[in-house]
């Protein structure tokens, strides 16, 4: 017989993200936010690539991609509604992980296996936050597609892509619960 642990399946079946907007002060600390990283990184990893990596954004570089959203967004010809959508995500954010997928070149581990496993970095930082406490919302937008914008505000590699950016702070107004999909109508058995 399997030994449940009913805290963390209730945690699960009433887990709800909290909105970036509705986040604020205070956001964990270095020493508070590096257990949800090493929690994140306990994720499945097919071959043990490590195929992912983490940028922790302060307030201070939360600014600067404010700035790069908008010079983004105008070279591309992007309407200002949605630069000022995405740009808003940073400027108004106190903290947020980029998550990056980092694929490895490997004979065995195809590449969409490793873009799963980055996925699951993320959806188990935005869980840890959340089950630490913490207010966490998983979001992207146009510039976390965008190749010039990743590799000019974060750094990264002409192979590497954002995942997500996890914004984490004190949740500042409870979200409405939302219809939640119907197992059954997604769901296929098979016995044989």
């Amino acid at each position: 017989m399997p030994d449940p642990n009913p805290a963390a399946l209730a945690f699960l079946q009433t887990r709800r993200s909290r909105p970036a907007k509705t986040l604020g002060l205070p956001v964990p600390d270095r020493a508070a936010l590096r257990p949800l990283l090493d929690i994140a990184l306990r994720c499945p990893d097919h071959g043990k690539l490590e195929p992912w990596r983490l940028v922790v954004l302060e307030r201070a570089a939360l600014a600067r991609l404010t700035g790069l959203v908008g010079d983004c967004g105008k070279r591309l010809g992007k309407p200002e509604a949605d630069i000022a959508k995405q740009a808003a995500q940073f400027a108004d954010a106190h903290l947020a992980v980029a998550v990056i997928l980092s694929p490895r070149p490997s004979d065995k581990i195809p590449a969409v296996e490793q873009g799963h496993s980055a996925a699951c970095v993320a959806y188990g930082l935005l869980n840890a936050a959340l089950a630490a406490g913490w207010g966490a919302n998983w979001l992207t937008g146009w510039a976390s597609h965008e190749p010039a914008f990743a590799q000019e505000a974060l750094g990264l590699g002409p192979q590497e892509r954002v995942v997500g950016f996890i914004h984490i702070g004190t949740e500042t107004s409870a979200p409405p619960e939302r219809p939640r999909p119907d197992t059954g109508a997604l769901t296929t058995w098979m016995d044989a």
